[in-house]
């Protein structure tokens, strides 16, 4: 059933468990994710990138996720994640998302707060949930320099959903996106006072390298929702380079990387806490 994630996040933050958000940018990790999910009866997040130039090719990613999300025997959700204008926002509405990220978290307080409001007066009007950030979280390549120097104000958090709308926060507490230059460093101190003052779930982008035990820990003390890409691509790749493509091999391909995004997959619903809560 395809649903918007604020209904699913309510439930997670009510019983202190996390949604895994995974990336699934075509049919087949579509497909997978969904799978995955059935079988482990849980909650399903999926992200999509918008990248292409190209409008349309929202359009046919929504076509084909949103049919296959209201097919699925457990609550799917799709949202556009890191949206970067009102105009991609909207077009991932028309395309049938059931949520929508607008991440203007590099701009100031009160340019982001009203940017994300414009978006919250249209989606709420048609039922699509919004997620915001505040805070920076960066990316990994540069972690060893900047990963501790833009963490979300806690003060600022309640005024920015209060202001703004929004009804997720996506927050910096030491994570990053993509591969890390350096050791993850999570501030579990400012999650805890997150997730005590903000009255609303919070998301946690950068999961992936971020160390098993970090990430069980987040989960388990006020992260809702939980973004997970490059780990899931690195097991696409695992799946291919594990088995024998060549001669008739080369027929498994597409297999390959469904059964690989599927391993990372299954293991994050353990890990974030989602199995059985469907």
């Amino acid at each position: 059933m395809l649903v918007s994630m604020v209904e699913t996040m309510a439930k997670a933050r009510e019983n202190m468990y996390c949604i895994p958000a995974l990336s699934a940018a075509n049919e087949i990790t579509v497909k997978a994710a969904i799978e995955t999910a059935e079988e482990k009866n849980a909650p399903l997040i999926m992200l999509y990138m918008h990248t292409s130039k190209n409008p349309q090719d929202m359009l046919d990613y929504g076509y084909m996720a949103t049919n296959l999300a209201r097919r699925a025997t457990v609550p799917v959700s799709i949202i556009l994640d890191h949206g970067p204008n009102f105009e991609t926002c909207m077009l991932a509405i028309r395309a049938g998302f059931s949520d929508v990220m607008l991440d203007k978290s590099s701009l100031p307080y009160e340019q982001n707060r009203d940017e994300v409001a414009a978006v919250v007066k249209v989606a709420h009007a048609v039922g699509v949930g919004v997620e915001a950030e505040l805070g920076h979280v960066g990316t990994g390549d540069k972690y060893d320099q900047e990963g501790d120097t833009v963490f979300t104000r806690p003060d600022e958090a309640v005024s920015f959903l209060q202001e703004s709308g929004a009804d997720t926060l996506a927050v910096s507490v030491g994570t990053s996106h993509g591969v890390y230059k350096g050791t993850p460093k999570i501030n579990f101190e400012l999650l805890e006072e997150l997730h005590k003052i903000v009255p609303a779930p919070l998301v946690i982008h950068g999961g992936s390298g971020t160390g098993e035990d970090n990430l069980y820990r987040m989960c388990r003390m006020g992260a809702n929702k939980l973004n997970i890409a490059n780990e899931l691509m690195q097991g696409c790749v695992k799946g291919v380079e594990t088995n024998d493509c060549t001669g008739f091999g080369a027929y498994g391909f597409f297999n390959y990387i469904h059964n690989g995004y599927k391993e990372v997959a299954a293991h994050m619903f353990d890990l974030c806490g989602a199995t059985g809560q469907a």
